[in-house]
């Protein structure tokens, strides 16, 4: 299947680690020129040289999304360097799980400005110029956390509702322009911060990390988690020529662990 992605310019943010890096790779692989944004100048520094292994490079830019001024610096000079975005992938930022008991503004605030303002921010930087050209993709990794409530994960979950109906409005919005807005949402992929939640888990239980594993993959359909790279290869879909006519779409990866119907 070709996808037509070789020399597209895509805009990976969060593309230092996780998911992002799998995407980053991931289009990388299919020939697209690639710009990665992270706030951690070492995570960036990282992500270059493990690309590199692969020959991909990349454009690494530091940027705190969740300040709007900083979105749109970061989106210039990736296109004073590669050209026009012709694709974003948002997949920068997480919320802290806060118990019920803890929940104050501050935690609402936190969670805004951990995971939904920097896809916002992203996204009203590259649209405008996408309008124009009437040309372009978005696709914003969110999570499951937005659709089955969980009272260990309220200010997250409530950035990853409204971080959907922000994808759905705006592929309503701009398709008549030529811009595709898709979301996915992933349940437990198997990354470094599950890794870390393991690892406390486990402190807290006294359960071995590959016990607690286990037995969480256990309640899932497939039967395990998700690979980082299986939700790169639906973002570079969503994406391509080959998903010309998929707007407005939000794509649930969890394995059938919450049978829901859209």
């Amino acid at each position: 299947m070709e996808l037509h992605l070789k020399d597209k310019v895509v805009l990976v943010t969060g593309g230092s680690k996780g998911i992002g890096l799998a995407c980053a790779r991931a289009f990388g692989l299919e020939g697209s020129r690639v710009a990665i944004v992270s706030r951690d100048q070492s995570n960036l520094d990282e992500a270059v040289r493990l690309l590199a292994k692969d020959s991909i490079y990349v454009v690494a830019v530091s940027a705190d999304l969740s300040n709007p001024d900083s979105a749109h610096e970061a989106v210039q000079e990736i296109e004073r360097r590669l050209g026009p975005i012709d694709v974003l992938v948002n997949s920068a930022g997480a919320a802290k799980r806060v118990v019920p008991a803890e929940l104050n503004s501050n935690a609402w605030h936190a969670a805004m400005n951990a995971k939904y303002f920097p896809y916002v921010h992203a996204m009203d930087a590259v649209i405008p110029s996408m309008v124009v050209r009437k040309s372009g993709a978005i696709v914003n990794i969110i999570g499951t956390g937005g659709r089955v409530a969980s009272a260990m994960h309220l200010p997250g979950g409530a950035a990853n509702a409204a971080l959907m109906l922000v994808s759905a409005g705006l592929a309503n919005a701009w398709g008549k322009q030529g811009v595709r807005v898709n979301a996915i949402n992933p349940g437990a992929t198997y990354t470094d911060r599950v890794t870390m939640s393991l690892a406390t888990e486990s402190r807290l239980t006294g359960k071995a990390p590959e016990e607690l594993l286990k037995a969480n993959e256990a309640r899932i359909p497939l039967g395990r988690y998700a690979r980082p790279e299986e939700v790169a290869n639906t973002a570079v879909f969503l994406a391509s020529d080959a998903a010309s006519y998929v707007t407005g779409a939000l794509v649930t990866m969890d394995g059938a662990l919450t049978p829901l119907v859209s």
